[in-house]
């Protein structure tokens, strides 16, 4: 998708900095996916404490 957005130059700047990505585009990019990711997360925590879970944790772990 094509776009025109006004970006304010200090925080561009310091996600170049940051990221070390050479381009906008992939800063903005990842940037994006990072908000994603970090909502989906967000989603699922509301289920903390709330389901149940039955099983052995050390014998999964030894299955591998």
């Amino acid at each position: 998708m094509r776009t025109n957005i006004v970006i304010e130059d200090r925080l561009m700047n310091e996600a170049l900095s940051l990221s070390g990505f050479k381009t906008k585009k992939e800063t903005v990019e990842e940037a994006l996916k990072l908000f994603i990711q970090m909502k989906r997360q967000m989603k699922i925590r509301t289920y903390r404490g709330k389901l149940e879970w039955e099983g052995d944790l050390n014998q999964m772990r030894n299955d591998l």
